[in-house]
């Protein structure tokens, strides 16, 4: 074959079959003109192939456009004839794009979206470890000192979440920030905006204060002042001077970040008694040429050697480092992967119904193709034209399930994790050119396949061909599809059926307090005005004594954090005396609990239990002997066998004697072990000591809805320190329901996806089983001519498409079983193997089967045999 041959196969067969031999001869004498032209010691050759090759690719795409417009105009025609199936078809591809559109966006968003960071695949979070505590954030002491060693790290940087009051025209707000190292922007590689970054300077102690803003709130509560630099805001009743707006896209460390304030750490932080105090998150930069094992492998060794140094403090304190993309946790990645699944099962189901349509239609246009074959259409011109048809099917319904999917996303967003220091999930270029390619995989290889089997044979056999068209390989290729859509069924409504198992077990699960009638709330005390104990007991006494007086309210006490709230942790050490008297190692996993400061009056309006002895009381004053009421778990540890009534231990720079046992609280979440509590009277926290935790945190019992009487604590609180401003109002009900708020969100967005694909199989094994049925009429027919009972009939197609449920729910169940396997992380003790569960799926998915296949057969037992034989 000569290179001119292969250049007109660049043209559309039909084309090269009418003109190929004309332009050979008039290319053939181009050559020989161009050859005497050379002999005679021109240069034409080189310009007549020059010239052919422009001609021939611009003609060969005209010809195929051209082409391609018939075809399109050709397809609108048909599609307008039969708008039941393209709607069908459409809508199907729609639903099948936009699920897995939408998961992807979501995936793609936590898992493989790179951080919008200069190089960020070098930067890293450097942890503390303790036996039990995989990752425990840093000391300030040991930060200095290990990363000042490191030699791994180009810069890296502390912070800590952090909150602040604003006044804010009349009103006192409380707003999310981070307290930060200078370095930690710079570490990052963002500049702000608008202004300049922190510099040492503004990190020393007693440092004029500084603030960056974030860009949401510079628009939302500045109204986008550029005149806001060198201007200053009160945060805390303390003026910072605005130096830096950051840009729009900047989230650090979490979404809800709105200000940067510098650390400017005292030189007594850094003391040799702050190195359990550990409360630093630390990130930073590798150098370049260095691995992310040659960090963690130097930082292990200067763990050691801090260990060796201060034996006491660091005991059992080792160091690790992670890729800061890689800090989404197990349980994240695990329903990321389960709702891509799901996708894909719907994705499936909707290309098993794809194909079944066409198949259908292709099989119905028998006669057509046969026809226009007889009038001397090639098979290539005849595929082209279905080819055209199913992309251009594809390509509507791909543009509809990316409108779906662009609506959908907002939903499927509050499965990413909410520190992600990224914005939301969209769909953007990436999800686009994912949709656009799935969108053209779906035309092609689940709508042109049926097609292409069944214009393998088109030939004028097809004038001849009656009702018994499409049996043989095309009976197999719909017993192929029914497996598919009821393998996946089965997958997609086990997997949801676990998770809404698990979530119903997780909602069951004690907290350890009543939680209907109460309202919660936090005040946010300023400090340094109430860091004295007497200013802060006036308000509690004040605040406490006017709500308790409002109808309806039973009990009311402040406390340091609530169960399930923001925050969990306030881990500290615990020093027993044994027989010998010998103290307990306080850095040992098995020596620490977690510390709450509590107003009289607090278990009560939780509805918490003192198993034995007494409650934190008034009485409880400094100058009496610090009290502790302890957690059924803390008594087990310390005092499995003994009375703790009575018991000392130190905790909190203070000797406790145990006065109370409540019962245990779920703290840390409903799914999560709380460690120890320990609960100490708020008039014991000394006088600008650990100020952190001073209570905040009220809750308030009633008999009547805690909604009601809302209003009436605001105006308490408001009358005692109109300068305090009130969060986190809400119902101990719904502190309990955010702890599930994730799952819930999963399962109904797994269970949504399960509905649709159970729909869309149900209708999908129905049109295939009555499309099959339906070629069996004149069978039928002949069977009842004879003397077949209607059972007989109903006996012989319910087998048949029994024994395809069959196969079809073993497979699903199998893979159902790996599925469960594969997620047991999300299912909260519910065994991947759960009987109810796995039966509640095979039952649907049978049904489902029986049912597509018992109304086609029961239509075809209607039918006249005498009818059914003239078909013929």
């Amino acid at each position: 074959m000569t290179f001119y041959d292969l250049l007109l196969r660049l043209y559309p067969s039909s084309f090269r079959n009418e003109y190929g031999g004309e332009m050979r001869a008039l290319f053939a004498q181009r050559l020989r003109s161009a050859q005497r032209l050379r002999s005679a010691g021109g240069g034409g050759l080189i310009g007549v192939w020059s010239s052919t090759i422009g001609e021939v690719l611009f003609h060969a795409a005209g010809a195929h456009f051209d082409i391609l417009k018939q075809d399109l105009w050709y397809t609108a025609r048909l599609l307008r004839r039969s708008r039941g199936f393209a709607i069908t078809a459409i809508l199907i591809v729609a639903l099948g794009i936009s699920a897995t559109t939408a998961a992807f966006s979501v995936t793609d968003f936590v898992l493989l979206r790179p951080l919008p960071y200069p190089r960020p695949d070098r930067l890293v979070t450097i942890w503390e470890t303790t036996p039990g505590y995989g990752q425990m954030e840093f000391s300030p002491p040991n930060y200095r000192d290990w990363l000042t060693a490191a030699k791994s790290f180009s810069s890296s940087g502390i912070y800590y979440e952090d909150q602040a009051t604003m006044i804010l025209g009349n009103e006192a707000r409380r707003f999310e920030g981070a307290s930060v190292s200078a370095t930690v922007l710079g570490t990052l590689g963002v500049a702000p905006m608008l202004g300049r970054t922190f510099t040492a300077d503004d990190d020393r102690p007693g440092a004029p204060a500084t603030v960056i803003l974030s860009h949401q709130f510079w628009q939302l509560e500045l109204a986008g002042d550029d005149a806001i630099l060198g201007r200053a805001l009160v945060l805390d009743n303390t003026p910072y001077t605005v130096i830096g707006i950051m840009p729009r896209e900047f989230r650090f460390p979490s979404n809800d970040t709105l200000y940067w304030r510098t650390n400017r750490f005292p030189e007594a932080l850094y003391q040799n008694t702050q190195r359990a105090d550990n409360y630093l998150n630390v990130v930073g930069r590798l150098r370049d040429g260095v691995t992310l094992e040659q960090a963690r492998a130097e930082m292990n060794l200067i763990a050691a050697q801090s260990r060796q140094q201060y034996p006491k403090e660091n005991a059992d304190t080792g160091a690790s480092v992670f890729e800061l993309r890689s800090q989404v946790s197990e349980r994240s990645r695990l329903l990321l992967i389960a709702l891509s699944g799901a996708s894909g099962c719907v994705l499936l189901i909707a290309c098993a119904n794809l194909a079944n349509l066409l198949l259908v239609r292709a099989l119905g246009r028998r006669r057509e193709l046969a026809v226009r074959t007889a009038l001397g259409a090639g098979r290539e011109r005849l595929i082209r034209q279905l080819m055209t048809e199913s992309l251009l099917i594809a390509l509507v319904g791909g543009a509809l399930g990316i409108v779906l999917a662009v609506a959908a996303v907002p939903l499927l967003a509050q499965l990413a994790p909410a520190a992600l220091p990224t914005s939301t999930p969209s769909v953007d270029l990436r999800v686009l050119l994912f949709a656009l390619g799935l969108t053209a995989f779906t035309g092609l290889a689940f709508g042109l396949a049926p097609v292409l089997r069944t214009g393998r044979s088109t030939d004028l056999a097809g004038l001849r061909e009656g009702a018994r068209a499409g049996g043989g390989q095309k009976e197999r290729l719909r017993a192929a599809l029914v497996v598919a859509e009821i393998v996946a069924s089965v997958v997609l409504l086990f997997t949801t059926g676990l998770l809404i198992r698990a979530l119903l077990t997780v909602q069951a699960i004690d907290p350890g307090f009543t939680r209907a009638g109460v309202l919660t709330l936090r005040t946010e005390l300023a400090m340094p005005e109430y860091r004295l104990i007497a200013t802060r007991e006036a308000f509690y006494n004040r605040v406490l004594q006017e709500v308790r007086a409002l109808p309806g309210v039973t009990s009311a006490g402040y406390a340091s954090f609530l169960p399930l709230s923001s925050f969990r942790g306030g881990i500290w050490p615990v020093a027993v005396k044994g027989d010998a008297g010998a103290a307990l190692d306080t850095r040992a996993v098995n020596n620490v609990a977690a510390i709450r400061f509590v107003t009289p009056g607090f278990f009560a309006a939780m509805g918490m239990t003192v198993v034995r002895g007494r409650d934190i009381a008034a009485t409880d004053t400094p100058q009496r002997q610090f009290v502790a009421v302890v957690s059924e778990s803390f008594v087990r540890r310390y005092w499995p066998n003994d009375d703790p009534l009575g018991r000392h231990f130190t905790f909190g720079f203070a000797d406790r004697e145990v006065v109370g046992v409540v019962r245990d609280v779920r703290f840390r979440g409903l799914e999560r072990v709380s460690e120890p509590q320990v609960y100490l009277s708020s008039q014991q926290l000394a006088d600008g000591e650990i100020l952190f935790y001073a209570p905040r945190s009220l809750a308030i019992r009633t008999t009547v809805s805690p909604v009601t009487i809302a209003p009436a604590v605001r105006d308490i609180v408001r009358r005692a320190d109109p300068k305090l401003p009130i969060t986190q109002m809400q119902t101990l009900e719904e502190l309990v329901n955010r702890d599930t708020a994730s799952r819930s969100i999963q399962v109904r967005v797994l269970a949504a996806f399960a509905a649709i694909a159970f729909i869309l199989a149900a209708v999908g094994i129905h049109g295939l089983l009555a499309f099959a049925v339906s070629h069996r009429t004149s069978e039928i027919g002949v069977r009842i001519a004879l003397g077949a009972r209607w059972t007989d009939i109903l006996g012989m197609v319910v087998l048949r498409f029994s024994k395809l449920a069959a196969v079809g729910i073993v497979a699903g169940v199998l893979l159902a079983y790996l599925a469960g396997r594969s997620m047991e992380a999300l299912l909260a003790g519910v065994k991947p193997t759960d009987a109810p569960t796995l039966m509640a799926a095979v039952g649907l998915s049978l049904v489902m089967t029986i049912v597509g296949s018992l109304v086609p057969t029961l239509r075809a037992l209607r039918v006249d045999p005498i009818v059914a034989l003239r078909s013929e």
